[in-house]
């Protein structure tokens, strides 16, 4: 604590290096006689010093997180501004809290699918579904007619972070951390799987965030590093189709 002190005023700088900056621009013998130009040099002088001591890029005071909740229909995936993916994990269908594919209330995710809509009425796209498992390999989501369990798995948002163009959860039900971010127009998904002998990647291209009539859908293994398909859905008088 730095106290200044003259025959009129008295002031308190909580700050030793703001308090010594600020003694090198005034002159304590005329304190009394500050204009309001001379002020404005001292804002200005303390604002520019305050600044250089933060390093912080703006990015770091966005939380992907905001509008997930109650009805605000945003997803809180990895995207980039005018990104051709949106990479983010789908929790419910056919929902209009879920419009996005993603709701904050919910506690299991189904998967993480590539095209997602942000902020809008209406529930659209989530093509191209990626859901890491292990064990015994199960294709439907959710439970089926015979009660089975489906592939999906429980959350917490404990372990869930999020970021401008990342996300990151773990699967509870199957211990795999989960790492996505996107470029332009190409998503990266990370899994990073326990010691197990059944490791899993279900790609399921039935599934999106509203039951959509499927005109077209198509798979096929390039090579051992490489796989291509189609998806090409109707909804309404709207046609959509995602090539990967």
């Amino acid at each position: 604590m730095l106290t200044l002190n003259n025959s009129r005023d008295q002031i308190v700088m909580s700050n030793n290096k703001q308090a010594s900056l600020f003694t090198k621009l005034i002159d304590l013998k005329s304190w009394h006689v500050f204009s309001p130009k001379f002020l404005l040099i001292i804002v200005i002088a303390l604002f520019a010093y305050s600044c250089s001591e933060n390093h912080l890029s703006i990015t770091s005071y966005v939380d992907p997180f905001i509008g997930t909740d109650a009805h605000g229909h945003v997803f809180p995936g990895a995207t980039l501004p005018f990104g051709m993916v949106q990479l983010s994990p789908d929790t419910r269908k056919d929902d209009w809290d879920g419009c996005s594919g993603y709701h904050y209330s919910d506690s299991t995710i189904m998967g993480f699918s590539h095209t997602h809509l942000s902020g809008t009425g209406v529930g659209d796209y989530g093509d191209i579904r990626f859901m890491p498992t292990v064990g015994k390999v199960i294709l439907n989501p959710t439970k089926d007619e015979n009660n089975e369990s489906g592939y999906q798995s429980k959350f917490s948002h404990k372990t869930e972070t999020a970021s401008p163009g990342y996300y990151q959860v773990l699967l509870n039900d199957y211990n795999i951390n989960v790492e996505l971010t996107t470029t332009q127009r190409a998503g990266f998904h990370k899994y990073t799987f326990p010691k197990t002998e059944n490791a899993n990647i279900i790609i399921d291209l039935f599934e999106g965030v509203t039951s959509d009539q499927i005109l077209d859908l198509w798979i096929r293994f390039v090579s051992d590093t490489e796989i291509e398909g189609l998806r090409r859905t109707k909804a309404g008088l709207i046609t959509n189709g995602s090539f990967f």
